[in-house]
Order: C-alpha cells, then sequence, then structure tokens
C-alpha cells in the first residue's frame, strides 16, 4: 500500500479539504451514502468504474478522517453499513453546490475536458 513520505500542509483549508477528499470517488461515495446506499455492494452498483478494492480503501479513509461510520452486523455472511456522521453531513451542501456548478457548467467543461481525449466523442 501507498505510504505517504512528505507531511502534508495544514495551514491552509483548501489543503486540509484536498486532503480529507483527495480520491476520484469519495465526493461520490459521501453523496450516495447520503442518499441511502449503505451497503458496500450498493455503492459498488452506484460507482461500477471503480474497483471493490479502491472503494473499500477510499471508505476506510473517509472513516478515519470522521466522515462516515461503518456499523457490522453480527450475522454470517457478516453485513457492513456505512452512514455519514454529523461531521459528514456537513459537507453534504457543499457537495450539493459544487455538482450544481458542474451541471450548469456541463458543456464548458465536458469540451475542455475531452481536449485531452482525442477520439473520445467517437463513440457518442
Amino acid at each position: 500500500m501507498y505510504e505517504r513520505k512528505t507531511i502534508p500542509n495544514l495551514n491552509c483549508g483548501l489543503d486540509l479539504i484536498g486532503e480529507v477528499l483527495y480520491g476520484k470517488w469519495k465526493i461520490r461515495l459521501l453523496w450516495f451514502i447520503n442518499e441511502g446506499h449503505k451497503r458496500p455492494s450498493e455503492l459498488q452498483r452506484k460507482i461500477p468504474d471503480a474497483s471493490r478494492r479502491v472503494l473499500n480503501i477510499q471508505l476506510n479513509e473517509l472513516e478515519e478522517h470522521e466522515l462516515v461510520v461503518r456499523k457490522i452486523y453480527p450475522v454470517v455472511p457478516p453485513k457492513v453499513e456505512y452512514s455519514l456522521t454529523k461531521f459528514g453531513e456537513s459537507l453534504i451542501p457543499v457537495i450539493g453546490a459544487l455538482g450544481q456548478w458542474g451541471d450548469q457548467n456541463q458543456e464548458r467543461l465536458k469540451s475542455l475536458v475531452i481536449k485531452k481525449f482525442p477520439g473520445a466523442n467517437d463513440t457518442e
């Protein structure tokens, strides 16, 4: 597993947010957990491009940062559910605002991103 070798800058709120939310799927995981998708298999179905391993790593990191809590039920096979902490819930309006901005600027953002991937529009 990757082990960080440099100490992050902890003097700026934006850097702190980056440290906590850095990861391709973390924002989507928080959003989907908030929407009621609590089991790892449900989250996997909502984010099929992510491997189960990566989702588990990112869920563990969200748990370490006290944004989600994991509940393990004592049944066989084990049942696991994630839910947002109050701290995690406080991020939902911010994530919603970012999503709204992305929706409002979707065409412009798509065209800018697509420039990096020649031929990506050929499949549409």
